[in-house]
């Protein structure tokens, strides 16, 4: 089964090819997209002992010439300074202007090698392959690339749309249990600000469970859920590309508080997704006040977040005051005053102008 979801976001199109079994051409895809020959392919350490090979010779196969680029896995390779080394050593094995980049990987993968792609001689293609649920139905979408500083993350980076989006649902295989659950974090947020029925269908289905399956026996549901959450974001975005309007803030519902969260754990306390579910949560509570969210369907988002695993309630001892502290340099923060998304009823939200850093604390305070 596969689908084509055509995306089309200001002049930019393109495909997302969703499927299985795309994985060994790989590269006939691309050549049949892209017109270059030379090209990097970036995957962290983790990613790359699994698939890069197989990428690597699906490439070389349709006279490609791959380059494997490998960096640490993690948040902590989203930085100036790793973008700046990739940069590097794409110039020593000869790329230029007229290559293209690879990324495969997850959310960290495809952001670092995004901005690297915007800026490597003022810009060059680049194919996204995610390799986590996260990242294939959001990070992957969408044309945001960048990477961390200090203050906050993804404060420096580009809008640079890819040319070419290869989604591999075989490869959710590999994923441990942790970090294939966290991308329903991102899936709950989407049916929550756009789909009343999928977050149903979310709700009344079956655990989705890889556990004991083989790839060739991933559920069916898979590559209709991940197209219809690529259909819901690229949607949002192509009414605001460069978020200016505010319709494409609505796809930071629960990230305001969660960005705060990976900050106050340096990254390490949770993944991503697990942060979102905590910004969920305490959207929520936000929603309640300022939107009038019915306490029930509150439960009923903690209840699913629940169900695929994602925390719901911060550790007793965790730094509260810190994310409180990170607010004010989230991207979302400006002219002194926060652009919240609250949610006045499962399947729709709103940019709300009212929120004050006193709801977020008290929001923070209940998880």
């Amino acid at each position: 089964m596969e689908s084509v979801i055509e995306i089309c976001v200001g002049d930019h199109r393109y495909d997302a090819i969703v499927g299985s079994g795309l994985l060994d051409s790989i590269g006939s895809t691309i050549a049949k997209a892209l017109p270059g020959k030379r090209c990097a392919i970036v995957a962290d350490e983790n990613v790359a002992k699994v698939f890069a090979e197989r990428v690597n010779e699906s490439l070389r196969r349709e006279n490609f010439e791959p380059s494997i680029i490998i960096v640490p896995p993690g948040e902590k390779s989203k930085t100036l300074e790793r973008a700046g080394a990739i940069c590097e050593q794409m110039l020593a094995v000869g790329l230029d202007r007229q290559s293209l980049i690879v990324a495969l990987g997850g959310g960290v993968v495809g952001d670092l090698a995004g901005f690297v792609a915007a800026i490597f001689h003022r810009g060059i293609p680049y194919v996204q392959i995610p390799t986590t649920l996260l990242a294939m139905v959001d990070s992957s979408i969408g044309g945001k690339t960048g990477v961390n500083t200090s203050a906050g993350k993804n404060l420096i980076g580009a809008v640079h749309h890819p040319a070419l989006v290869i989604v591999e649902v075989d490869v959710l295989k590999t994923l441990p249990g942790r970090e294939f659950n966290q991308g329903f974090a991102e899936i709950i947020k989407h049916a929550i600000i756009a789909d009343a029925e999928m977050f149903q269908q979310l709700t009344q289905s079956a655990r989705f469970k890889l556990d004991g399956l083989k790839p060739s026996s991933l559920p069916a549901q898979f590559v209709p859920l991940i197209k219809r959450n690529i259909e819901i974001k690229s949607s949002i975005v192509a009414k605001d590309e460069r978020d200016e309007t505010g319709e494409r803030a609505l796809l930071n519902f629960g990230h305001t508080v969660g960005h705060a969260i990976e900050r106050a754990g340096d990254y390490r306390e949770f993944l991503h997704g697990e942060a979102v579910s905590l910004g969920i949560v305490a959207a929520c509570e936000v929603s309640i006040k300022k939107a009038g969210l019915p306490g029930e369907q509150r439960d009923a988002i903690v209840d699913l977040l629940q169900k695929f695993q994602l925390p719901t309630s911060l550790p007793q001892k965790f730094p509260r005051e810190e994310i409180l502290e990170a607010i004010p340099f989230d991207k979302k923060f400006q002219g002194g005053k926060i652009r919240f998304v609250v949610t006045p009823k499962i399947g729709s939200a709103h940019l709300s102008g009212d929120v004050t850093l006193e709801d977020i604390r008290e929001a923070v305070a209940a998880l």
